[in-house]
């Protein structure tokens, strides 16, 4: 069963199926890692719902609820967001080059 973002509650995660929404915006999210076959936590939602918090690809993005209602997807709790918890504590942030 698919579901879009704006329904998935904080402290789930789930796997991005589809983008629906502008090219505009689409493209702008699918630059930003939001592709399909992408897991996605939602972290947290602001007090009154909007932005809602996503960790992706290792990084946190911030996003309005419309935008995360064109965002479809599946397996709520179901995958695995690199960075997200223990993860995030093992990183390594150094920045050194070889």
């Amino acid at each position: 069963m698919t579901q879009t973002l704006k329904e998935v509650t904080p402290g789930s995660t789930c796997e991005i199926v589809g983008i629906d929404c502008n090219n505009v915006l689409k493209n702008r999210l699918l630059c930003m890692g939001m592709t399909p076959g992408t897991c996605v936590e939602v972290v947290k939602t602001a007090p009154f719902g909007d932005p809602i918090e996503l960790r992706v690809r290792n990084y946190n993005l911030s996003i309005r609820k419309n935008e995360a209602s064109g965002i479809h997807v599946k397996n709520v709790r179901k995958c695995t967001v690199p960075g997200a918890g223990a993860d995030a504590a093992k990183a390594d942030v150094s920045g050194s080059v070889s």
